[in-house]
């Protein structure tokens, strides 16, 4: 039996309060004056911005017309999984990881699939340690020196959840061209990226593909993303974004559905496995050259 996640089972548990309500033809105003609630509390419960008691649940449930028993004992278990965040989480990832990519890693443990696209950088799951050192380098003011630290485990710890695991999700990456053409952390450091990439392609739960600039274009005004399908239902899934000093679950329906399809739209226009691996293994070998043809000079010069 897999351990309960507490964002998991309080989205479960959001959904459920919200979907019974709209079945009893139930306002969110409506249901806060029976229950003697104030409305921003349901609110940010259905939200999922906060966690609802075993009895607050019970109340609701009963109001909803709700009686099925073993529905309510589950839903009740939900809540109290729900309510274990604090203990379920390491206290260096409270302190130090920002509130998205916390609820992120834990729906990432219950995916089916993640769609991951973007733009200027190299996905965190698939850098190896030297990459990742040099991209939380350039935080060097925004971050301290331990959330660096933990940033940096957590990074290579979330590739063995995300790609290696025997259950590991259908992991599906559209990157940008661009990213091949950015040497970050110096030649060396990127030619070891990109082989490594050309490696983890290859694995059967592993799909990567190459958006060329010139048709990516209009894609990175969507800015980078993770939809993340939380089983064979399209509606079940919650959207990830970061930028440089901030992130966000999203769980809006609207907004995830059209992230996946824009997703879906270009996945189609990129090149195809074969020809993204060709590519990107043609750039590892072309900074290997340039790294040859500089020690050579240097021989030369001295």
């Amino acid at each position: 039996m897999r351990e309960e996640l507490p964002a998991v089972a309080r989205r479960r548990v959001r959904l459920a309060l919200r979907a019974a309500r709209d079945h009893a033809g139930l306002s969110q105003a409506e249901v806060a004056q029976r229950l003697g609630w104030s409305l921003s509390k349901l609110q940010r419960i259905e939200l999922g911005e906060v966690t609802v008691t075993p009895t607050d649940l019970r109340a609701a449930l009963t109001l909803y017309g709700v009686t099925d028993e073993r529905r309510l004992a589950a839903l009740i278990d939900d809540t109290r999984a729900a309510r274990r965040e604090r203990y379920w989480t390491a206290q260096e990832h409270r302190e130090h990881l920002p509130p998205g990519l916390l609820q992120m890693m834990q729906f990432e443990l219950r995916a089916t699939v993640i769609r991951e696209y973007q733009i200027a950088l190299m996905p965190g799951v698939l850098q190896t340690p030297a990459l990742a050192e040099a991209h939380l380098g350039w935080f060097d003011e925004s971050l301290t020196d331990d959330q660096r630290r933990v940033r940096h485990e957590v990074r290579l710890r979330r590739r063995h959840a995300v790609i290696e695991q025997e259950n590991s999700p259908e992991y599906r990456v559209l990157l940008d061209e661009s990213i091949l053409w950015r040497a970050v952390g110096g030649r060396l450091t990127a030619a070891e990226q990109f082989d490594d990439l050309a490696h983890t392609a290859q694995r059967p739960n592993v799909q990567v593909r190459i958006l060329p600039m010139d048709v990516g274009t209009m894609m990175s005004a969507s800015g980078a993303f993770v939809v993340l399908d939380l089983s064979d239902d399209p509606q079940d899934a919650v959207l990830y974004q970061e930028g440089y000093i901030w992130d966000q679950l999203v769980q809006d329906l609207d907004q995830v559905t059209y992230r996946r399809a824009i997703f879906e739209r270009f996945w189609g226009k990129a090149l195809d496995e074969e020809a993204s691996q060709a590519l990107i293994l043609a750039r590892a070998y072309d900074l290997r050259a340039r790294i040859a043809r500089a020690a050579s000079a240097l021989d030369e010069d001295s």
